[in-house]
């Protein structure tokens, strides 16, 4: 599984959206539905899975599926 994959598993299952839902360009907000709220939770599933800790002001930057890929390939997170 790609860090790409694992991300959109990530997703898919906090927000229950499809797989099919989560291209790069999708706003989480916009596109996906989600809250400030799921969000958050979102992103500390995101942490805790990749062991990275996500800034407040990092936070306020990551609006897209391609924002949190980008995010976390620059702290040279992998998935195997």
């Amino acid at each position: 599984m790609t860090l790409e994959e694992k991300i959109i598993e990530i997703i898919v299952d906090q927000l229950e959206v499809t797989a099919e839902e989560c291209v790069p360009e999708a706003s989480f907000i916009n596109d996906l539905g989600a809250d400030s709220l799921d969000l958050a939770e979102l992103l500390l599933e995101m942490e805790d899975t990749f062991d990275v800790e996500i800034s407040t002001e990092d936070l306020k930057k990551i609006r897209k599926i391609q924002d949190v890929i980008d995010y976390l390939k620059v702290r040279n997170v992998t998935w195997d």
